[in-house]
């Protein structure tokens, strides 16, 4: 009988490290932990947003991980650019790779993109347009609308731009730095209706009068018979960054109303904080998400307690 040769097969490496088996399969269990993994990395992220420059043991206590896991996921992103480490003094800080991400979101709308679930949900749920506006220097500028109904006037457009004294956009003023508050208050100020306030002084004790309240409600300021009704959006790190407003005519805003939807915009303006990283990012050590409510802000985060330095 012919002799048959028999190649011997070569025995194929199994693929530990991907989190594949030798038959093709997925491993469950290492797919967590890569899950895991990337949600605590982020948490560290969150927190040198949310605390500032902080030490190892500060930044892990903040992210709910503990110091080994701590140490070596900084490290993985300090070699990406996106965390820096002070060695002489032990202090993490956000890198500079996060300049250009944050760039490349502003330029697709990121924010705006992130909101329109939760305006269309507030719109439907009030019957009312809504709008996101965001501070642009001495401007505010809406960024993002949901119409409820096409029959409903627009009291603004996307990209239209108006200043801050007046109407919403005086909550973003509240909480800008003081430098941008003196200069608006330092330039003689447009009357756009009879009931806009042009005096310094007054605008300067209401912007304290929002942030202690935490809303504004504004009647005819800007448009004659626009009545609307303002909360902060705020990101990861506390600061606001944007203006969230149910605006109708006066005849569907006769008092009580305004202040009745109040409590309405204040929680999806919550939702979308928290949407964007503010006050319910962290997890605990077995990486579960943590809630931790979204309320005011104290000093800390970049909200003046008293009125304006020109006024003291």
């Amino acid at each position: 009988m012919p002799t048959i040769s028999r190649t011997k097969s070569k025995s194929r490496p199994r693929a530990k490290s991907s989190g594949i088996s030798s038959g093709g399969e997925r491993n469950a269990s290492s797919e967590d932990d890569n899950i895991v993994a990337v949600g605590r990395a982020l948490d560290l992220l969150e927190a040198l947003a949310r605390v500032g420059p902080s030490t190892l043991a500060d930044l892990a206590e903040a992210a709910h991980c503990n110091r080994t896991a701590g140490v070596r996921l900084l490290r993985t992103l300090e070699a990406r650019g996106f965390a820096i480490q002070d060695e002489s003094r032990g202090i993490w800080r956000l890198g500079a790779r996060w300049a250009v991400l944050g760039q490349a979101a502003q330029e697709q709308g990121a924010l705006a993109a992130a909101s329109m679930p939760f305006l269309a949900a507030l719109g439907k749920a009030t019957g009312e347009n809504v709008y996101l506006r965001v501070r642009h220097g001495m401007e505010s500028e809406t960024i993002a609308i949901y119409q409820t109904d096409p029959g409903l006037r627009l009291y603004s457009e996307v990209g239209q731009r108006r200043p801050l004294h007046a109407g919403p956009g005086r909550l973003l003023l509240a909480h800008a730095p003081e430098a941008v508050q003196t200069q608006v208050l330092a330039q003689r100020l447009q009357r756009f209706t009879p009931a806009t306030r042009t005096d310094p002084a007054w605008i300067a004790a209401d912007l304290q009068r929002i942030r202690m309240r935490g809303y504004l409600v504004t009647a005819d300021e800007v448009v004659p018979g626009a009545v609307g009704v303002t909360t902060p959006v705020r990101d990861a790190s506390g600061q606001v960054i944007a203006a969230l407003t149910v605006s109708a005519p006066s005849m569907r805003m006769r008092p009580p109303r305004p202040r009745a939807l109040v409590p309405q915009v204040q929680d999806t303006a919550t939702k979308l904080s928290q949407q964007l990283g503010a006050g319910s990012s962290s997890r605990d050590r077995n990486g579960e998400p943590t809630s931790t409510p979204v309320g005011r802000w104290d000093d800390g985060h970049g909200v003046a307690s008293g009125p304006h330095s020109i006024f003291r």
